[in-house]
């Protein structure tokens, strides 16, 4: 028997009706492209409030581990203590929040505090390393400066007490410095800490024999801090005061500067580089003022320069000399020839320039306290930014609108290939003519 057509059949086209013909009019196209405008703008709308609603997620997270972090810092335990003011540390590293601490400023530096004065050797190290990142994140004002008043006594009495740990004291000669330096303190009050450090560091000067002192390594790294911290302190002064006080013989201040070549003795490196670091800026700023600062003191003191930036006793080891070598070339440059640092540091799409020895101390002190958070800090901290005269914040770009195609960097490879090959041919034709030649 015959099979009748199956109906229905796949591929077969179905027949449109007289009218129905008017269904298929541009007018339903631009509908259907409107459509699809739309709904492609409703996924992107949805992509970025997914966005938005995952960056708050993570912001809440943030916020609720560094509270977390923060009432662990009344716990009964030392270890526990000294653990939350490590995470509030790295906190602070990490992230700028100055609107999350100000409200929580007073449980902070009373947790600090109790801290340095009834904790031991790591509590207290990690109490002094927390007190100038919270001036850090309050920024300058009133609250920093009401932070430093809290803690300079208790971090005072720390970095002056012989039975804490040299890395404690170390800690709070840094912490006594930046908060004062943040804070912008009395002149009297900076000149007055400034002696302090000297009174530290001054074990390390030669003895009345002319000998060098024995010190061992970690009161050598708290001598290091407090003159690093004396010299921080020092670019807070006029150009002028420095070279009135260092130039006078008569003047109770102290170090003069056949003080501070004596420090260049130590048989430690990081004693010796900070006392020299410290000798450029007082050169710097006293020629700053006067282009005739110490000129009868400028030749020993180069000769004994050039002695530490081509230093190769072997007794030194390798690496340390390496340093030293480096670090004393550019202090011999300077004092010598008058030849200032030039370094660029770049973050984002931004360069700060250290071309003095004042801002490269001020410099290398953030970094010493912000560590690996230091460009973000220059980048979205307001007070780190004016005090190195960033201006204001740039908003960040986004980099998914200017990031390359797989097809866009195929084709500049592509392109840069040809002009290669090009360029090899004509030189491979000129090699050929000299050849026949």
């Amino acid at each position: 028997m015959p099979k009748g057509k199956r109906k229905g059949k796949s591929g077969s086209t179905p027949k449109l009706r007289p009218d129905a013909v008017g269904v298929t009019s541009d007018e339903d196209s631009l509908n259907d492209n409107a459509s699809v405008i739309s709904l492609a703008s409703e996924n992107r709308s949805i992509v970025e409030e997914g966005d938005e609603i995952d960056e708050q997620t993570q912001e809440e997270i943030f916020e609720e581990k560094l509270g977390e972090a923060i009432d662990g810092l009344n716990q009964k335990s030392a270890q526990g203590r000294t653990a939350s003011l490590e995470s509030v540390a790295k906190a602070f590293i990490k992230k700028c929040v100055p609107e999350y601490v100000i409200d929580r400023r007073f449980t902070l530096t009373d947790s600090v505090e109790r801290s340095l004065k009834k904790g031991r050797s790591a509590e207290q190290a990690a109490a002094a390393q927390l007190a100038p990142l919270l001036c850090v994140q309050l920024g300058a004002g009133e609250h920093s400066e009401e932070v430093c008043r809290e803690l300079s006594p208790t971090l005072t009495v720390v970095a002056h007490d012989n039975s804490a740990s040299p890395l404690a004291r170390a800690k709070c000669c840094w912490a006594l410095a930046m908060c004062s330096f943040l804070s912008g303190g009395e002149m009297n009050d900076i000149v007055q800490l400034m002696r302090s450090m000297e009174t530290i560091y001054s074990a390390s000067y030669l003895k009345g024999n002319g000998t060098v002192p024995v010190v061992s390594a970690e009161v050598a790294a708290l001598h290091a801090a407090a003159i690093s911290s004396w010299s921080l302190l020092l670019t807070l002064m006029s150009p002028g005061d420095v070279y009135m006080l260092l130039s006078d013989t008569d003047t109770t201040f102290s170090p003069q500067l056949w003080q501070l070549a004596e420090l260049l003795e130590s048989a430690h490196l990081d004693v010796r580089m900070a006392a020299g670091e410290a000798m450029a800026l007082v050169f710097e700023m006293g020629r700053t003022h006067s282009i005739d600062f110490q000129e009868a003191a400028t030749p020993q003191l180069i000769e004994r320069l050039r002695e530490l930036a081509t230093d190769s006793h072997k007794y030194r080891a390798k690496k340390d000399r390496k340093t030293q070598r480096s670090s004393f070339r550019d202090i011999l440059h300077y004092v010598e020839d008058g030849d200032p640092p030039d370094i660029q540091v770049r973050f984002g799409q931004e360069v700060l320039a250290l071309d003095s020895w004042c801002r490269k101390k001020q410099y290398d002190a953030f970094c010493q306290v912000l560590g690996s958070g230091m460009n973000l800090h220059l980048t979205e901290n307001d007070l780190v930014r004016e005090i190195f005269e960033l201006g204001e914040r740039i908003s960040p770009l986004n980099a998914a609108l200017h990031k390359q195609t797989k097809l866009e960097r195929h084709l500049m490879n592509a392109a840069a290939f040809k002009a290669r090959t090009i360029s090899r041919s004509k030189n491979r034709d000129k090699r050929s003519s000299v050849m026949a030649c």
